[in-house]
């Protein structure tokens, strides 16, 4: 009861810091998730044990360079690719049942990529219309944490079909499609006040956000646990470090990005 109590007081503070970032003005917003994603990285570096900091001053020229000078939709792509590149890979790392061990360069370009790059993109998902589209990005957040959380609720119910064991033990088939199909639900109550998609839009966009977002997820677990930790920090009292928090949006954040991008053209 403690334990529940102590995730309960952390998520009402974490879910009103991002209440407060978005709605406040855009520089907040910018600046929270450029914080985040230092504290990602630091978490990922004792992990991995990458040693260094210029992993640290890579990501803040990146971010700077893209948040604020770069325009252009070619150079925007140029990341968008590198970042899906090793995210894909990361994938490859997920399901591969060898062994996969990683230089140091890798881990710079993983750390740099993956999660600055997915950092990078979630900041700049509401200016894709050119202003800064409060709802969209929190519609996005909401997807996210109804999918976790009737996940996790369908999943301790009903849940009898492990999803990935050797991963995360506790997540199971039911657990998924349960969080998919309140995410939906979702959706469908967050195109009544975010117009600028449609109601099918909406329902692509949460489907690419609930899988890659479980993906995500799932990276995430397996890093810790080749390195044997439980949580990837303890900044936040029930729910571990900011990586744990963020692992599915870092990792959905790219293809949440690429789905807009394909919408702006099809419709």
């Amino acid at each position: 009861m403690k334990e529940i109590l102590k995730r309960g007081i952390t998520g009402i503070v974490y879910v009103l810091l991002l209440l407060s970032a978005v709605f406040l003005n855009s520089d907040a917003f910018d600046f929270l998730f450029m914080a985040f994603g230092l504290a990602c990285l630091f978490e990922y570096k004792r992990i991995v044990k990458l040693k260094g900091y210029y992993v640290f001053v890579a990501y803040l020229a990146l971010w700077w360079a893209y948040i604020y000078l770069i325009k252009s939709d070619w150079i925007i792509n140029v990341l968008l690719i590198a970042t899906l590149l090793i995210d894909f890979f990361l994938l490859y790392f997920l399901f591969s049942k060898k062994e996969i061990s990683f230089k140091p360069f890798h881990k710079f370009l993983i750390a740099l990529f993956f999660l600055g790059g997915g950092c990078i993109f979630l900041t700049m998902i509401p200016y894709r219309g050119g202003g800064f589209e409060k709802i969209l990005i929190m519609g996005i957040f909401i997807l996210i944490w109804v999918n976790d959380s009737f996940a996790y609720l369908v999943g301790r119910k009903l849940g009898r079909t492990k999803l990935f064991p050797s991963v995360s033990p506790k997540k199971t088939i039911e657990g998924a499609a349960g969080g998919l199909i309140f995410a939906l639900i979702a959706a469908y109550i967050i195109s009544i006040f975010e117009t600028n998609l449609s109601i099918i839009q909406w329902f692509i966009l949460a489907t690419v956000i609930v899988v890659t977002g479980n993906l995500g997820d799932l990276i995430e677990s397996k890093f810790k646990r080749k390195a044997n930790v439980k949580d990837s920090g303890a900044i936040l009292p029930g729910h571990g470090g900011i990586w744990d928090r963020l692992d599915s949006l870092v990792f959905a954040a790219p293809f949440a990005f690429l789905t807009l991008i394909i919408f702006s053209h099809v419709s």
